[in-house]
């Protein structure tokens, strides 16, 4: 009978005290953050009708339920601390686990926390403004730190101080916010579709419903290319970069498997609940913005309204949208909502991270102290790692450009996680499996047909969206073998 190496998923000292419904405030607190709030704007101007805008979120959270559905049977198999990187370990080679490991780390996870605390720092300026970008602190030959740099640091040390605490307190801190910022978007639907939905915008929204058209920068305005057959697809995958960032980290949930009570059941369980909650959200959200607002707009427009959802200010769709029913105020409505959204989500991604680092260092491919517990069973070096290159990426200010790059390597891992399930169904047949992916082998070769074909959509369309990741990847591979060196001198 074939068994796990434990040393690599170590998940001595650990307490197992997430439940199904903890679990599942991960996956969704996760994924909910400022995106379903934004990215609808370039989405629109991408495809350039209101059909292709929800096909898109529609695709999205095919794939996205289609991944995690898969994921369930990895979760069941290897119930373990580090998530995908055990998964990618043990379907190929160490080297996967680690380049995965590593660009997490340098990019996807620590470069996702200075965003949404950046973001969180930002809205919370709408309503204080001294907290703005527009205050700066501090300027050294050109270096600036603004006030919301500060604070966006700031956030991220007191939730790595909460979550150093114990797990208990991080828990309740994800349930509470998680609850409320769903129960706020909902809320946000229910009030546009009731007080807000306009007959002008409906109508507009009808007679150009598959009117596809592609609006690219040109000078001070935008050139319109009419969208149809490949371009169209072509149009389709790109526009799918936002709304995929908005539905990602969903797997989080499986980095805190040491910590989650009867993982073989609750972690399945939990991505499908999560996942299918938050990707029905997202649509419904964009459903409710067609019917208050026009999708094609004039960038130069005097209100919400002739601005369309297409040139929402500063893309703030979800506020030109509330602005309908409740005018200016709409604006600190929004900002309070989004400051929920983005602390929660951030709290999640905190939490979740450290325990990747932990799996590594179990495996002496991350620094030692990061495979250490403290006396709260939480791996305290590892969130303090975390913590102290996610505000350096704060100060820099180039995490969005990085994970503007990174997009195309987060996709290259999913499709190489979910082919793992092949594998280890050959390599490892006698394996505890509590859950079966669901529909296999349609269902993860669905998933993987798609990520594929929007992999090449970016090769051909946005390179810079490609290349600059896979650098990033591939400096992995000389870190790998150097640390593999100093451990073979260390052992000596």
């Amino acid at each position: 009978m074939n068994s796990f190496r434990k040393s690599s998923t170590g998940t001595e000292g650990f307490r197992r005290e997430l439940g199904l419904f903890d679990s599942t405030m991960i996956v969704m607190g996760s994924m909910i953050g400022s995106g379903i709030f934004i990215v609808s704007a370039d989405i629109s101007r991408t495809v350039g009708a209101p059909g292709y805008l929800l096909l898109v979120w529609f695709l999205t959270g095919l794939i996205t339920v289609s991944a995690a559905l898969s994921y369930g049977e990895l979760a069941g198999m290897m119930p373990h601390a580090g998530g995908q990187y055990v998964y990618l370990r043990q379907a190929y080679n160490p080297l996967t686990g680690f380049l995965y490991g590593w660009t997490l780390f340098l990019v996807i996870q620590t470069g996702t926390i200075a965003a949404v605390a950046v973001a969180f720092a930002k809205f919370t300026a709408v309503i204080i403004p001294s907290l703005g970008e527009q205050n700066i602190l501090l300027n050294i030959s050109g270096f600036k730190v603004s006030a919301a740099q500060v604070f966006a640091i700031f956030s991220i040390a007191l939730l790595t101080f909460t979550n150093i605490q114990g797990l208990r307190l991080s828990k309740i801190v994800q349930d509470i916010f998680t609850i409320s910022k769903t129960a706020a978007l909902f809320g946000l639907i229910i009030v546009a579709v009731l007080f807000g939905s306009s007959r002008e915008a409906i109508s507009q929204n009808m007679q150009h419903y598959w009117d596809a058209l592609w609006l690219h920068p040109a000078g001070s305005g935008f050139e319109k290319e009419a969208l149809s057959g490949m371009k169209l697809l072509a149009a389709i995958g790109v526009a799918m970069v936002g709304s995929l960032f908005s539905s990602d980290a969903w797997n989080n949930i499986t980095f805190t498997a040491g910590e989650v009570k009867n993982p073989r059941r609750n972690i399945p369980l939990s991505l499908v609940i999560g996942t299918g909650t938050v990707i029905i959200l997202y649509i419904v959200a964009n459903m409710a913005y067609l019917m208050v607002l026009p999708l094609q707009g004039d960038p130069g427009g005097a209100g919400a309204m002739q601005r369309g959802i297409q040139f929402a200010l500063d893309d703030r769709v979800g506020t030109a949208a509330i602005s309908v029913v409740w005018g200016e105020v709409a604006t600190v409505i929004m900002a309070a909502l989004i400051m929920v959204s983005t602390f929660g989500c951030n709290n999640g991604l905190i939490l979740a991270g450290a325990r990747v680092y932990y799996a590594m260092a179990q495996d002496n491919l991350f620094f030692k102290g990061a495979g250490k517990l403290n006396k709260n069973s939480i791996p305290q070096a590892a969130l303090i790692f975390q913590a102290v290159w996610a505000s350096l990426l704060c100060l820099s200010g180039t995490y969005s450009n990085l994970l503007d790059y990174v997009i195309f390597a987060v996709l290259i891992f999913y499709i190489l996680t979910i082919y793992g399930i092949f594998i280890l169904r050959k390599k490892r047949p006698d394996a505890e499996r509590t859950y079966r992916a669901f529909g296999y082998p349609v269902v993860p070769v669905i998933y993987m047909v798609i990520a594929a074909a929007i992999c090449v959509d970016l090769l051909i369309y946005k390179p810079s969206y490609t290349w600059p990741g896979m650098f990033i990847v591939i400096l992995g591979i000389p870190v790998y073998y150097l640390w593999e060196r100093l451990k073979k001198k260390e052992s000596v």
